[in-house]
């Protein structure tokens, strides 16, 4: 035993070069960082009599997890499920790769897998699992991974427990020294929550806390040692100063405090996709609210939004929790059978109010929350706002269904998809018509529909001419190069969708391009300047015979050539002829 104390004392002080060094002696494996490789070379050198699998943890008792704690130079206190999940941590993940913000990389079965291993509810989805697991490495945030520092300079002596040995567990502790070695592994003092872990551990180990007299003893002694230590407050709840707030800060929060339930309606919209985890997506989000006329440039008001919306997550998740669990009152069970008789009422109001709001889903959401309070229904019960929320949720999930099924928004997005084609590279006058055109696209499809009707299916240049012209009248600058073959493209699918024309007739090309008069010369004397290349070259003397071999080589090339310019002549004067019809 005095040798393996020795060695112990070693692997406490040994670096990394030495860790590595002292594993391939032992033919063990030599991975990881310097802490990770300590704790496994102390659990396979050190002890090797305990079985720590998984499994294992599960069958150690309270007080030896304590003291396998020790040795492996790590926080000792806690109830019994922190201590196994702070050794099951320590011994089997590496704290520079498992953190909070890692877990979004993690898949939804291997959270599973690590709520398994930490004892935590394993039901929901894939977010529900990553804030538990997220909770459990919060509250044991540099509680392992790292070993004390009295012990890397080679201070203290720690014992090595041995299988079996129950000698002291028939010894009832006493309260001064559970409350000294508490007192001595928090120097820096300690939370309500680490308190509440001794009482829990106490209590494991045989002292009933419940006495009058055993808890008078407890906090006398806490007394004794407490030093007031101020509790850390998460970064969304922290004032930038202790200064008190501007004018234009007052007024700022005063409209959020006012407009609360429109930011908790946003944030719930957030929520559906977002998460609290991933503060540069939720910085993107409120820096969004600027558009609905909130001071978002202010950090006070950040923070008065982060707040909002990590109360709304906090109550999402009980929301969800009592959708799947039974009433815990009668007042729970009333106020949810009372939702379920009003159900067929509010199912069918929220087509009209989403309708009404055309497509503002935050003031829809509003607008439902008050519809349920005028039917009566009580929105303060998680189990009632969980499945009113869900009510309207569903119903948002099933128009998106409908949509993908429903030929008319088919045939616009088919429309869009050739509006928007390349629109990046497209002036802002043009992408600006064609945002117009999008908001309108039933009129505009009115407009076909009414101009191939009374052509009967004719969808020739005068009615595509007709087309332009109307828009060109409504304040539409699409009788441009960018804009009128993608205009004719979408009438003619219009125009196929609704049976006046065949696939055939939908024009691939622009019609032509108009030109203006101060054009007209530019083209002529690109026309005049073709012309002149037809004719032939005056030579002074007779070619030599020679040479009459490679022309007649190249002739097939120049014919080739010659073809090109006249495809140009006829363009040109088809661009003539459009202007003059026109």
């Amino acid at each position: 035993m005095s040798n393996r104390s020795s060695l112990l004392s070693e692997l406490y002080q040994a670096r990394l070069e030495d860790l590595k060094e002292i594993a391939s002696a032992y033919g063990l494996a030599k991975n990881g960082s310097v802490e990770y490789l300590r704790a496994q070379l102390i659990r396979d050198l050190i002890l090797p009599d305990w079985d720590l699998t998984l499994d294992g943890l599960k069958n150690i008792l309270n007080s030896d997890l304590g003291e396998l704690l020790g040795v492996f130079g790590i926080k000792k206190t806690g109830s019994l499920r922190t201590r196994r999940q702070r050794l099951y941590l320590h011994l089997n993940h590496d704290p520079k790769q498992l953190k909070e913000e890692n877990l979004d990389k993690m898949t939804k079965d291997e959270l599973h897998a690590l709520c398994k291993a930490l004892e935590l509810p394993r039901s929901g989805n894939r977010q529900t699992l990553l804030i538990r697991v997220a909770g459990v490495l919060s509250a044991q945030h540099k509680n392992w991974g790292t070993i004390k520092r009295s012990l890397k300079r080679g201070g203290g002596s720690v014992s090595i427990p041995v299988p079996g040995d129950t000698e002291e567990e028939t010894q009832s502790p006493s309260i001064e020294e559970e409350v000294e070695s508490f007192v001595t592994d928090h120097p820096e003092g300690w939370t309500f929550e680490e308190e509440s872990d001794l009482i829990e551990s106490m209590e494991e180990s045989g002292i009933d806390t419940s006495l009058s007299e055993v808890a008078a003893s407890i906090e006398e002694n806490l007394t004794l040692h407490h030093t007031p230590v101020e509790e850390p407050v998460p970064p969304m709840l922290q004032e930038l100063s202790s200064e008190e707030p501007t004018l234009e800060e007052e007024a700022a929060l005063l409209e959020i405090s006012s407009r609360q339930a429109e930011v908790e309606a946003a944030a719930r919209d957030y929520l559906l996709v977002g998460s609290t985890t991933d503060m540069e997506d939720m910085n993107t989000f409120i820096s969004s609210l600027s558009s609905h006329g909130f001071s978002v440039e202010l950090a006070r008001v950040q923070d008065a939004i982060r707040t909002i919306i990590m109360e709304t997550a906090y109550r999402s998740e009980q929301e969800r929790n009592a959708l799947s669990s039974k009433p815990g009152s009668w007042s729970e069970r009333e106020a949810i059978r009372m939702f379920e008789q009003m159900r067929p009422q509010l199912r069918e109001r929220i087509p009209e109010i989403v309708a009404g709001r055309r497509g503002n889903l935050v003031q829809a959401r509003m607008e439902f929350e008050e519809e349920a309070r005028t039917l009566g229904l009580d929105l303060r019960s998680p189990a009632v706002s969980g499945r009113l929320h869900a009510l309207f949720d569903l119903h948002l999930e099933i128009s998106e269904a409908e949509e993908l099924q429903d030929p008319s928004a088919a045939r616009r997005n088919r429309m869009l998809r050739i509006l928007y084609h390349g629109a990046v590279h497209l002036p802002e006058d043009v992408r600006r018509t064609i945002e117009r055109l999008e908001r309108n696209l039933p009129s505009f499809e009115s407009l076909v529909e009414t101009v191939l009707e009374s052509s009967e299916g004719d969808f020739s240049e005068a009615q595509q001419s007709l087309i332009i012209r109307f828009l060109e009248s409504k304040g539409y600058l699409v009788n441009t190069a960018e804009l009128r073959p993608r205009v004719l493209a979408c009438a003619g699918i219009v125009g196929t969708e609704l049976g006046y024309l065949t696939p055939s007739q939908i024009p691939r090309l622009a019609p032509g391009i108009l030109v203006s008069d101060e054009q007209v010369d530019a083209i002529v004397a690109e026309l005049k300047s073709l012309a002149a290349t037809f004719k032939p070259k005056e030579t002074k003397e007779e070619e030599p015979e020679i040479q009459v071999a490679e022309s007649v080589a190249d002739a097939s090339d120049r014919v080739g050539g010659v073809r090109g310019q006249i495809d140009r002549v006829d363009a040109l004067l088809s661009r003539l002829r459009l202007q003059d019809g026109q």
